[in-house]
């Protein structure tokens, strides 16, 4: 057990372990079902629960900036837990054998869980979301290549808006049947009853689809009459991998500008379609959007939009230290010199620097050899640009005029959505040296 020795001496400098967080949310969520109707737990409620603040109680769950002793006591006395060392971590005390290390027994890949200590929280960009979600019938755009964080992002979103009491549902795009895609209306089919079931509510496609007004116009209503007004809060609904729409545009033509009406009629509509204001969207995708929308049927064109960039040194080195890599800045600055901040080639890094398997000397030695760490990233990249016609060609050509180049518009969004390229006034240059030295032999 933690030492209560001295109650009066306030520890601080810690933050919840994973044990620890997992004890709290699963008390948490048996609260939830005993005392508040199933519903998650506002911050509010937290609040009056444990007798702290929403400040004190997002820094504490985040588990991003350490609190002191008490507080974390206080959080589960409140739902009748004692806490025990394990259920902490000192992060000035980090080590090999840390909690932080032992979390690490293979490379980051995917979402990051929301507790995990290797997010790099970006407050100027969660903010915004967490405050944009809670706005009647907004619309949030993130927009950033392959793997650099969109998910973990929204996975923090969706977490804030279950603090808040909001519904959500995530509709992910990615490996859908290629036959559901050539429909509009099966995959508009697909879509509700997708929804539907993340909320937990019973397919209901048979009795409220008409055939007779079209699939937009069927999707659209079993949103408003049965989706939307199923419960009071309002919805948060997430669709991911909307890049692989825009190899189908009869499909995602239709679709589009069924979401800016959406938008439209939540930010706009006559007052008896008010139910719009508790729908809140979150569309995420990698590349530039090349379909030739019209203005009014795009809904890449309003709503707020976030671009995730790279890591900053400072924050490559923030993450350095998280890894428990000493000293953190010889680390990061090379690692920074090779991939250049990007998020997962950075934890990719990090990961065999710590276990290792990886010397700052391989780093620019051996960054591309065969048997190295970036083989499996850097082939799939390859292969992803192979199965575009001249995009491999267009990459290479990028690779050997490091000072940039102009290409096609469709071949510089693809490679940026790709993170192989980066666009400085209209030129194409390498995103890193990684890139550069790859492709260019």
């Amino acid at each position: 057990m933690v030492e209560r020795s001295h109650p009066n001496k306030r520890r601080r400098g810690l933050i919840l372990s994973s044990q620890g967080w997992q004890r709290l949310q699963a008390a948490e969520h048996l609260s939830c079902i005993q005392d508040n109707q199933g519903k998650p737990y506002t911050l509010e409620q937290l609040g009056e629960r444990t007798g702290l603040s929403s400040n004190t109680l997002t820094k504490l769950r985040r588990r991003q900036k350490p609190v002191d002793w008490q507080t974390l006591d206080s959080y589960f006395e409140a739902f009748n837990l004692k806490m025990g060392h394990h259920d902490v971590i000192n992060p000035e005390q980090n080590s090999p054998e840390t909690d932080f290390a032992a979390l690490q027994q293979a490379p980051l890949k995917g979402q990051l869980p929301v507790d995990s200590p290797f997010y790099i929280y970006r407050s100027e960009i969660e903010q915004v979301c967490a405050q944009e979600i809670l706005k009647p019938g907004a619309l949030i755009r993130i927009k950033a290549p392959r793997q650099f964080g969109k998910t973990s992002l929204m996975a923090q979103t969706l977490s804030h808006a279950r603090d808040r009491g909001l519904r959500t549902s995530v509709v992910n795009l990615q490996g859908l049947d290629c036959q559901v895609l050539q429909d509009p209306d099966r995959f508009l089919q697909w879509f509700c009853a997708v929804v539907a079931k993340d909320l937990g509510l019973p397919n209901e496609l048979a009795s409220r689809w008409d055939d007779l007004f079209g699939s937009s116009y069927s999707c659209s209503d079993y949103f408003e009459t049965y989706l939307l007004p199923a419960a009071p809060t309002p919805l948060l609904l997430v669709i991911e991998e909307l890049d692989e729409l825009f190899a189908y545009p009869e499909v995602a033509t239709d679709f589009f500008g069924m979401l800016r009406s959406w938008y439209e009629q939540g930010r706009y509509g006559l007052e008896q379609r008010a139910i719009w204001t508790n729908l809140r969207l979150a569309i995420i995708h990698s590349t530039e959007v090349w379909l030739p929308l019209t203005l009014h049927q795009s809904p890449f064109n309003v709503g707020l939009l976030v671009e995730l960039p790279n890591f900053n040194l400072v924050e490559v080195e923030q993450l350095t230290s998280r890894y428990g890599l000493n000293p953190p800045g010889a680390y990061s600055q090379a690692m920074f010199t090779l991939v250049g901040g990007h998020p997962y080639l950075s934890q990719l890094c990090l990961f065999y620097l710590a276990q290792g398997e990886l010397s700052i000397e391989d780093l620019s030695s051996e960054a591309i050899a065969h048997n190295r760490i970036f083989r499996s990233y850097l082939r799939r990249q390859l292969q992803l640009m192979e199965q575009n016609p001249g995009l491999l060609e267009a990459m290479q050509q990028v690779a050997r005029n490091p000072a940039g180049i102009e290409l096609p518009h469709q071949s510089a969004y693809r490679l940026q959505g790709l993170g192989a390229i980066t666009l400085k006034e209209r030129l194409a240059v390498p995103s890193c040296e990684l890139y550069r030295q790859y492709f260019a032999d």
